[in-house]
């Protein structure tokens, strides 16, 4: 998919906010006429926000340290990642804090209270079984098949877990162990944000679907308030802010859309356990925001995977793999994704945004768009997840083995992933 904005985002400092956050905005009673744009003119994309590295003392999230040896430049990355060891083979449990943030725009509200339980009964909290999947991308150019086809073998001995599980798992080659990584949903009270005019619209693609459209940096600020700010807030857990189809642009221009969801890091300073003075020690926090995104507002031909949780399984795998934003690696390319340039980074759903399968059962919006285009098909569509032997330039792979042929993946999805990239390592730039 298109990359809008570039790795780091850089957020203005010392902002506080007084919650609830709600800010005045003119004409707040009305609804303005959404902006029409072409499915053209839209891309998904995410993004990181800042990051803080641990130290052996930090109080932060259980994770783990390990290094791997890059054949191809010979260079040992070191890494840091959510859960024990997976050699230990033991199963970690972390809080995941879900705020819903209701965001109003033009008088409009976009509920995060909404897809509440959508997302709880999604793969990313559910428990499902892994060893199929009924459909997958097929291309994302849209040129056959309607952008999906038929799935099949997807990934055996993940049976009775969540998503983020069952990707770890097969990153390790541990499924079918007792090697878990689960997630413990927690709900707390909504927030409601309303925008200020002149940072955000609404928007509009050619099925009728509404989307609400806020400045990248403005939001950003507002999710890193909202981190000080709530007294719940534990650097042992993550807190997750969700929203209802809000889309973030990058710049001045509301079309330069759409980023979807990002994850972070940073030490607390004088908030609950932080240390007033900081200094490197105090505590670490992690967090992600995503958007629940209602089908039909990306294209559904060239884009088929990108509705309801692709967003938030994208952040949440990104997260467990990098939690603190400093695991690097030897710079990657990949034609899915050619506006990312040449990056360094260890983020599993970068090169594979908008490339997914079908899992579950939603019963949440799954009717037509407003002009009538039936987009939803009853399942929930998890992104497909980049493997560390990918990015580490490993053959064979390391990691579950693929459902044909021979050797390890080198993404979850592994055979079912239509792009021959993702058959092979990382190549350079």
């Amino acid at each position: 998919m298109t990359r809008l904005i570039a790795r780091r985002l850089a957020v203005l400092a010392g902002l506080t906010l007084t919650l609830p956050l709600v800010a005045s905005t003119a004409g707040a009673g009305t609804t303005p006429a959404p902006i029409t744009v072409p499915d053209s003119a839209i891309h998904a994309s995410t993004i990181t926000i800042s990051g803080a590295k641990p130290l052996p003392t930090t109080k932060t999230l259980t994770h783990w340290f390990g290094t791997a040896l890059n054949p191809d430049d010979g260079v040992t990355y070191g890494f840091n990642m959510v859960g024990a060891d997976p050699s230990l083979q033991q199963s970690t449990t972390i809080t995941v804090d879900i705020t819903p943030v209701n965001v109003v725009i033009g008088g409009r509200t976009f509920s995060g209270s909404d897809v509440l339980q959508p997302t709880l009964a999604s793969p990313v909290f559910a428990i499902n079984d892994y060893t199929q999947t009924p459909f997958v991308t097929n291309s994302t150019d849209g040129k056959t098949n309607n952008g999906f086809t038929t799935g099949g073998a997807l990934s055996s001995g993940n049976t009775g877990v969540q998503l983020e599980d069952a990707t770890m798992r097969s990153q390790f080659d541990k499924q079918g162990t007792g090697y878990h990584v689960r997630l413990n949903p927690v709900v707390h009270d909504p927030i409601t944000i309303v925008v200020p005019s002149g940072t955000g619209t609404l928007l509009q693609t050619g099925r009728g679907v509404v989307a609400g459209d806020v400045n990248v940096n403005w939001w950003a600020s507002q999710i890193q308030n909202l981190d000080n700010a709530l007294s719940y807030n534990d650097p042992t857990h993550v807190p997750l802010y969700l929203t209802n189809n809000v889309m973030l642009y990058v710049g001045s221009n509301p079309a330069n859309c759409c980023v979807i969801g990002f994850h972070g890091a940073g030490e607390v300073v004088g908030h609950g356990a932080g240390s007033g003075n900081g200094g490197g020690n105090q505590p670490v926090q992690t967090f992600a925001w995503a958007s629940y995104v209602t089908p039909g507002f990306f294209n559904p031909v060239a884009d088929w995977a990108l509705q309801d949780i692709h967003a938030l399984s994208h952040e949440i795998s990104e997260w467990a793999d990098d939690p603190f934003v400093t695991n690097t690696v030897e710079p990657w390319l990949t034609p899915t994704a050619p506006q990312y340039g040449c990056t360094g980074v260890l983020e599993t759903g970068d090169p594979v945004v908008g490339i997914g399968f079908a899992k579950g059962t939603d019963s949440f919006e799954q009717g037509p768009t407003p002009n009538g285009t039936l987009v939803a098909d009853g399942y929930y569509h998890p992104e497909d997840e980049v493997f560390m032997p990918w990015f580490m330039r490993l053959s064979p792979s390391t990691s579950q083995a693929v459902q044909t042929g021979t050797g390890g993946r080198y993404t979850f999805m592994g055979s079912l992933n239509p792009y021959p990239g993702f058959k092979r390592p990382a190549t350079g730039c």
